[in-house]
Formats: structure tokens, C-alpha cells, sequence
């Protein structure tokens, strides 16, 4: 197999300690996010909120920047525009909501006749999104990270050990508070598309663990005395550094096309990803592993 890197000797257990103090400032402000975002005070978008969602279909190819430049200008600056592959139809959600669906297509429908004036287009529907249905999506969003966690401390108990299930857990949860927290710093909007990238950071966060716990397991019939399992974590962090390389760097060159290439509505999305993949392997190397060592020392 090839190797990116040789016979390194990284001691990542001794960088624990700092790497403990950095992620517990990191999951404070993930926690704080967390709850900004149950307060309805996070940038949420009308899938959390409530508001307007319309179908618009065009008669000639529309550039979705310039739909997005005409909406903004005529005072719809949140609109959410999702382009439908393959026809000239478009999603438009908007957070304005009224008690009449009508009057925001009346509005929507006033600013494309005025700004595009020559543009032939058509309402081909407009649905109300109410609050307590964002109510219900928040919660049920809430409750598919949980179930993950959950999951994840059932999977590795069962791979491994108990310990292992909880420090691979608390370890997926740091990458999910990390993640919320970046997003809510740099004022991103929160959407079920983000929230699809947080359970695929869970997914891609928990493999790596694995592959470190499964090498840890591995190297441990070396052991001479429980003394030596720092060294053995070591040892097995830097037989499969040449892997997590290579794979985060696969990764990453996936997720640059996709922010490159797929335009505003997938940025965000691929943006998530991004900083999953990076805090997933960071978590993998200097939570979760550390976490297993503190345990056995505490229990010996």
C-alpha cells in the first residue's frame, strides 16, 4: 500500500493536555451555539423559522446569481434559491411570512415583473411554512444527532469496549459542537442541508476512530505492562497517519470541486464537511485516543 509517510514518531499522547484545554474552548462556544439555536437566536433559516417557500419556472435559462442579485434588491434579502437540475424552475423560500400565502407571491411576482422585465416566468406554487412546523424539524433534527450518538456508543461497545463506546461518543460530539459553533461564529444559516453535514461528520468523525482503535488493539499483544499503553497509542496514531492523510487530502480535493463548482446552495454544505473532516481527525488523534489512556490510568 502506498505510504505518504514512514516510520514516524509523533508523541501525539504528549500534546494531550493542550489538545484538552483547545477542544474544551472549542465545544464551550459549540455548547453556547447550541443553545442560541433553541432559543431561535442562531441565523436559522425557513426550515427552522417558518416562512414562505415558492416554485418559479422560467420561459428561457436564468443564472440563479442574478435571480438571487434581483430578490436582494427588491427587499428579499434572505431568500433561499434552490435551482431544480435539468428544467428552468426554481425553489424560492423567504422567511417573510403573512397570513396569506398570496400577498408574499404577490410581492415575489412584483419584483421578478419589474426587475425582469424581459423575463417570461410563472408562479407554479407557494406553501406556507409555519412556525410550528419549524418547531417540529428542530426538534426532530435534535433528535438524529442524539440517536447517532447513541448509536455510535452501541457500535464501539460492541467493537471494543465500553470505554472505547463513550470516548468515541463524546469525541463525535466535539466535531458536531465544533462545526455548530464555527458556523454560528461566522453568522452561516442553519438549514436541513447542515444538518446532513453534521451526520455525515459523525459518520466520517467515528470511522477514523475506528481504524486508530482498531490498530490500538492490535498493537496492544505487544504490551509488556499496562505502563506501556500510552506508547502503544502512539505507536498505532502513527502507523495510520499515512492513511488519514491521504484519505482527508481525497477528501478534501471532493469537497473543494464541490465549493468551487457547486454553487451557493452546496458552499455551505461542502464548507461543513470540510471543517468535519479536519476537526473529525483532529478528535480521532487527540480526544478520543487521550480519553481511552485517561480511563485505563483512572481505573488501574
Amino acid at each position: 500500500m502506498f505510504e505518504l509517510l514512514k516510520n514516524t514518531n509523533f508523541d501525539f499522547i504528549g500534546f494531550r493536555k493542550k489538545a484538552f484545554v483547545i477542544s474544551a474552548i472549542l465545544i464551550i462556544v459549540g455548547v453556547y451555539a447550541f443553545v442560541m439555536v433553541l432559543l431561535g437566536r442562531a441565523n436559522l433559516s425557513v426550515d427552522f423559522t417558518g416562512g414562505t417557500a415558492l416554485q418559479v419556472r422560467f420561459a428561457e435559462q436564468m443564472d440563479i446569481g442574478e435571480l438571487r442579485k434581483v430578490l436582494t434588491d427588491g427587499g428579499i434579502g434572505d431568500a433561499q434559491i434552490q435551482e431544480v437540475t435539468g428544467t428552468k424552475e426554481f425553489f424560492i423560500k423567504t422567511k417573510l411570512a403573512d397570513s396569506e400565502a398570496q400577498t408574499i407571491q404577490d410581492k415575489v411576482t412584483s419584483i421578478l415583473a419589474t426587475k425582469l422585465a424581459d423575463k417570461r416566468f410563472e408562479v407554479l406554487g407557494t406553501n406556507m411554512v409555519g412556525p410550528g412546523v419549524g418547531r417540529d424539524l428542530k426538534r426532530y433534527a435534535i433528535i438524529a444527532v442524539c440517536l447517532a450518538l447513541v448509536g455510535i456508543i452501541i457500535y464501539i461497545w460492541y467493537r471494543f469496549t465500553f470505554i472505547s463506546g463513550i470516548a468515541a461518543t463524546i469525541a463525535t460530539f466535539h466535531d458536531v459542537m465544533v462545526v455548530l459553533g464555527i458556523f454560528y461564529l461566522l453568522g452561516k444559516e442553519l438549514d436541513l442541508l447542515i444538518i446532513t453535514a453534521l451526520l455525515t461528520v459523525t459518520g466520517y468523525s467515528l470511522n477514523d476512530t475506528v481504524v486508530v482503535f482498531d490498530r490500538i488493539r492490535e498493537n496492544m499483544g505487544t504490551m509488556k505492562s499496562r505502563d506501556d499503553f500510552g506508547q502503544v497509542i502512539n505507536r498505532s496514531i502513527n502507523e495510520v497517519l499515512s492513511r488519514t492523510i491521504i484519505t482527508g487530502i481525497s477528501t478534501i480535493l471532493a469537497l473543494g470541486s464541490i465549493m468551487l463548482i457547486g454553487g451557493t446552495v452546496l458552499f455551505d454544505f461542502a464548507f461543513a464537511l470540510l471543517i468535519g473532516l479536519v476537526v473529525g481527525t483532529y478528535s480521532s488523534i487527540f480526544v478520543a485516543s487521550p480519553l481511552v489512556l485517561m480511563w485505563r490510568k483512572t481505573l488501574k
